[in-house]
């Protein structure tokens, strides 16, 4: 093992000091980082700049700003990130780091910098995004965690943004698998929101990879979740919309999707039901309508496999008997199925999607599902 040059690794941390500086000045912002990048592509040399080089490329008051020493704050600052990085598992990309996942760079407006915790390998592997309401049906819920589980059995890593609902479906239905899944964060990277989701945060930080473009500290403000779905569409070849009501946030992410050149999805509902107005509106603009798992991997280019979705009922007649049996009743709606069989309402919607696909079990409206007999 060779030892590491502790020349490089100060002018590795002067670099990434800088990054950090530029990143945490005030009225910096993207748009002006990339015109001082695009004239100092080191960023150290934008600190070494004299104000006037500095005044033709950003205002007056800022050319003083970053011709002048640090700011205490940004000083205190990276204080607390060397002791965040000095735990196991952290690390902070910048926009130059060979580590940076290269389909983000490629976005119209790259973060500067990504907090990461867990798995930076994951990050540039093949990836889908999955998205949908927060407040998402046992069924979307449960449609959700089937799909992100074959896919990521296909190599496929699940990004979605860590919410309640059709994100942490998502997200638990990936860990199973060997694409792994990434959460890409509204918070600093230190802070989990929702809290319902903290051990699943845990979790992914553990088998896959938290990612965020806020600083250390910085709580869930209402205007950064928005602003990272650009994070979310721009890790992914694509992005599948499984539940979204008409003025749902996973447009947002399927609209920056669609002029970030990525292909967007969508899983269709009955034309009464609420969450399936945001699907409908996409495939209309143009989304590719998915039915199933094969209908996505076709579309990904992506070699067929035997999805987990539809298992044959030989192999899982021991698992599904109860609920085929408490079906012979007549219709009945899934609540009542899961009180009937004692199962849980999230496992008991991907038993009932796996049956509906292998041609067992019908879904009807109102929530209801009945058995079909050959």
């Amino acid at each position: 093992m060779q030892d590491t040059d502790p020349t490089s690794a100060q002018s590795d941390d002067q670099v990434l000091c800088a990054w950090l500086r530029l990143e945490q000045t005030a009225g910096v912002g993207l748009a002006r980082a990339r015109r001082l990048l695009a004239r100092f592509p080191d960023p150290r040399a934008i600190f070494q700049a004299s104000q006037a080089e500095l005044a033709e490329l950003v205002p007056d008051a800022l050319a003083r700003v970053l011709a002048a020493p640090p700011a205490p704050a940004i000083a205190a600052y990276q204080v607390q990130l060397w002791r965040w990085l000095s735990e196991p598992g952290n690390r902070l990309l910048a926009l130059d780091d060979p580590a940076y996942p290269p389909l983000l760079r490629e976005i119209a407006a790259p973060p500067l910098l990504l907090y990461v915790k867990g798995d930076p390998a994951l990050l540039a592997r093949p990836a889908l995004a999955i998205v949908g309401s927060r407040n998402a049906t046992v069924q979307g819920a449960g449609t959700a965690r089937a799909f992100a589980a074959a896919l990521s059995e296909a190599g496929f890593t699940i990004v979605s943004g860590l919410a309640l609902g059709i994100d942490a479906a998502a997200h638990e239905g990936a860990l199973g698998g060997a694409g792994a899944t990434v959460a890409v964060m509204g918070t600093g990277a230190d802070r989990i929101y929702p809290r319902r989701n903290d051990a699943l945060a845990r979790r992914i930080a553990a088998q896959g990879c938290l990612v965020s473009e806020y600083s250390l500290g910085i709580g869930p403000l209402a205007a950064n979740f928005p602003r990272r779905n650009r994070i979310i569409s721009g890790l992914a070849c694509g992005v599948l919309v499984v539940e979204a009501a008409a003025a749902s946030g996973s447009l947002i992410t399927a609209h920056v999707a669609n002029e970030q050149g990525r292909d967007v999805f969508a899983i269709p509902g009955s034309i009464h039901a609420p969450l399936a107005k945001g699907c409908h509106r996409l495939i209309k603009e143009g989304a590719t309508l998915v039915e199933s798992i094969d209908d996505l991997l076709e579309a990904l280019q992506a070699a067929p496999l035997r999805s987990a979705l539809a298992p044959t009922l030989p192999d899982a007649a021991a698992e599904l008997a109860p609920l085929l049996l408490a079906l012979e009743a007549g219709p009945l709606h899934g609540d009542l199925l899961a009180g009937l069989t004692d199962t849980d309402p999230g496992f008991l919607a991907g038993q009932l999607l796996a049956l509906e696909m292998a041609g067992h079990v019908e879904r009807l409206p109102g929530g209801l599902f009945q058995r079909i007999y050959r």
